[in-house]
């Protein structure tokens, strides 16, 4: 197949999102498949065209920023000529452009697959709450142009109001998630590293934005540590986000409790990352809204159990494993509590990573999204495409 694969950012830049395009496109590659990927040229020091482990990367050049997104002027130019050189088009969203590819795609009768890693949650504001809404209409059209949907989860997909439209032709595919297995001597010489020997530790990681419910867990900070007073909580991420001032309208509670906080930063070293996960003796997932944070399954895979709020799309990983207790959303107290029994008694929410890794693999995701593609050109070549309007 010749697949092109569109989304805002690729690699370098790295999200989950990014992430799991990556993975996608670079197993397929190794399926023997021809993949473009196409994606903004976010930095000026970033060729236009590139390679990477088997995977063409052609960057379109932006000329501003937009919120999250980048304006890229030449984008629909570059897309129609890639669309015809191609059998299907593999949309990556949230993304301003979506329905741009999608109706080309559609001009020239090539399938297109949606795959949605959330619905777009944007902060308070009316700028930001117009180009939520916006962007909102411009994927939804994407959708009805789109053969084929796929999201993280059917919990997800059920509980969303912008998929549920579209729930006869969504797929629930898991994410391919890959993490190095955790050097204990390199864990240990971490701990020491960071002042953490003999405490008890709590992980969390991420954009520091709205949408991951950092407020929640700060707030739940001197509750956990009313029980355990040498508690310490290490954070790997993103402070300070371009697009959302949210850690300097919390910035007084990281203060009030910066003598219980490690800040790690970024992590981009995948050996430093799980070698983190593992120091960790729980890991916070306190997400206000979240499709599947990817770092729930990448701290299992190095061994430590979690506590998230039970909300749709998040709490999969959870009830699929039983690798951590699920607690009220946006409540403190619910976060605080669920964390001090977490630290004081793990036993019953602990699995292997033979357990885990039997739900969440990444080559059997490249195989149902394989073939996923091939029925839909296959369906393509016998004219059998639904056509929506």
């Amino acid at each position: 197949m010749r697949i092109l694969t569109v989304l805002m950012y690729y690699y370098p830049h790295w999200t989950g999102l990014t992430a799991y395009a990556q993975r996608l496109a670079e197993g397929m590659a190794r399926h023997g498949h021809q993949v473009t990927v196409l994606c903004a040229q976010y930095r000026k020091d970033l060729p236009l065209q590139d390679q990477l482990n088997g995977v063409r990367i052609v960057r379109v050049p932006t000329i501003g920023r937009l919120s999250r997104g980048v304006l890229m002027p030449t984008f629909p130019a570059v897309c129609a000529r890639l669309v015809r050189e191609h059998d299907v088009v593999h949309l990556h969203a949230p993304l301003m452009e979506a329905p741009i590819a999608a109706w080309l795609a559609r001009r020239v009768h090539k399938p297109v697959v949606f795959t949605d890693h959330g619905d777009l949650v944007m902060p308070d504001g009316l700028f930001n709450q117009f180009v939520e809404r916006t962007v909102t209409a411009m994927m939804t059209q994407s959708l009805r142009w789109s053969d084929a949907i796929t999201t993280h989860s059917q919990d997800y997909a059920n509980n969303s109001v912008f998929l549920n439209p579209f729930l006869a032709k969504t797929r629930a595919i898991y994410p391919p998630i890959e993490i190095p297995r955790p050097v204990p001597e390199q864990v240990t010489a971490l701990r020491r590293e960071l002042g953490l020997e003999g405490m008890p530790v709590v992980g969390f990681a991420g954009r520091f934005v709205e949408e991951k419910g950092f407020d929640y867990l700060l707030q739940a900070m001197p509750l956990v540590a009313d029980k355990l007073p040498t508690v310490r909580f290490v954070y790997a991420g993103e402070r300070n986000v371009v697009y959302e001032n949210f850690y300097g309208r919390w910035k007084h509670l990281v203060d009030q409790n910066a003598s219980r906080i490690v800040f790690l930063g970024l992590v981009t070293d995948r050996q430093r990352l799980a070698n983190f996960y593992a120091l960790c003796d729980a890991f916070a997932i306190p997400s206000r809204t979240d499709c599947f944070p990817s770092v729930q399954v990448e701290a299992m895979l190095c061994g430590t159990p979690l506590v998230t709020t039970d909300i749709p799309g998040a709490r999969e990983a959870v009830r699929v494993t039983g690798m951590g207790k699920l607690v009220r959303p946006q409540d403190p107290q619910a976060i605080a509590e669920g964390l001090v029994e977490m630290l004081t008694a793990p036993e019953p929410y602990l699995r292997s990573y033979e357990q885990v890794r039997s739900i969440f693999n990444t080559q059997r995701t490249i195989i149902e999204y394989e073939e996923l593609l091939e029925s839909l050109i296959g369906k393509g070549k016998r004219g059998g495409r639904v056509e929506e309007t």
